[in-house]
């Protein structure tokens, strides 16, 4: 977990948090070894945004990984509390990783709290539902 904090860090800057200047960067764990990072992109037109999460998750797909590829992820800021992910990520998460897959939300100094994906949205909205 230790180095996909550092891959974290290390792209956090990239963060286009222009209005809010709230930056988030997370990475993901692919079963292979690889790395995926991703930051949150702000737009004028907020609903346009795109949160971290799901840059790194949806660079993963374009690569062509899919959800059993996917073992962990980080998600970190620059503040020193625990941040987890929104409910928009959360519902992405739900169907672009597997339930088990394990979320590292990590404070600026390093302190981790981690759950299984299946707990950040119970309930979720699923493919059975359509």
């Amino acid at each position: 977990m230790n180095d996909l904090f550092e891959k974290a860090k290390e792209v956090l800057p990239h963060s286009y948090a222009h209005y809010s200047k709230f930056k988030v960067a997370a990475a993901i764990r692919l079963q292979d070894g690889k790395i995926i990072t991703g930051v949150n992109v702000e737009n004028a037109s907020f609903g346009l945004t795109n949160c971290a999460e799901r840059t790194a998750l949806f660079t993963a797909f374009t690569q062509g990984y899919r959800k059993e590829d996917i073992t962990e992820m980080v998600v970190t800021t620059e503040k020193d509390y625990i941040i987890s992910p929104c409910g928009a990520c959360r519902q992405v998460m739900s169907e672009l990783m597997t339930p088990d897959a394990l979320i590292h939300m990590v404070t600026k100094s390093g302190k981790v709290t981690t759950v299984k994906n299946k707990e950040l949205l119970p309930l979720a909205f699923q493919e059975s539902d359509l």
